[in-house]
């Protein structure tokens, strides 16, 4: 049990709590997959930083498309210097932290909301924009620019499947979000 003073903030208030402990249920629910999402980006990018070479291989392997068929008539589109797959890399390191960082204001921002309906779709904007962030990073950076320009699809060090299961997990966490939660 917890104390008088965890369970106010737990019980919703106002004239939308006809259903409230569902309407609690799912404010609560819709928090945790934020910090989750925002977990997952902060570990993934923490791994990049402390971990480097493994993925910065994966980065330039895709960029040189070093391991495509040598046949390929697209192979003009590799980038052979590794200044750049680094810069690519820090970008994607980067663009992770921002996503776990605008998630985590998110979640926070709900939780301290959780009590009114108002408040609590009013305070959506850091979450929604802290999934977006991952989306584009899965959608623009993985699937479009590594899959279809670097043609990472045809290559054995393909991230494509990943790349699409976390936008789907992504995409899953966004479109709960925003579906409405007040009674």
């Amino acid at each position: 049990m917890g104390t008088a003073s965890s369970e106010h903030l737990l019980r919703p208030s106002g004239p939308e709590t006809n259903n409230g402990s569902a309407t609690l249920a799912l404010r609560v629910s819709k928090v945790a997959f934020i910090f989750a999402m925002a977990l997952y980006f902060a570990i993934v990018a923490f791994d990049n930083v402390t971990d480097y070479g493994t993925n910065f291989t994966f980065v330039a392997h895709v960029l040189s498309m070093d391991s495509l068929p040598k046949d390929q008539n697209v192979i003009w589109r590799s980038i052979q210097s590794s200044k750049y797959h680094h810069l690519a890399y820090w970008i994607i390191i980067l663009w992770e932290f921002a996503a776990a960082l605008v998630c985590a204001v998110g979640a926070f921002s709900l939780l301290r909301s959780l009590r009114s309906s108002v408040a609590f779709n009013a305070k959506k904007t850091y979450a929604i924009l802290g999934l977006s962030a991952g989306l584009l990073l899965w959608v623009v950076a993985f699937i479009t620019v590594g899959g279809e320009w670097f043609l990472m699809w045809e290559s054995p060090w393909s991230g494509e499947l990943a790349a699409f299961r976390m936008f789907t997990i992504n995409a899953f966490v966004l479109g709960f979000l925003v579906l409405p939660d007040a009674d």
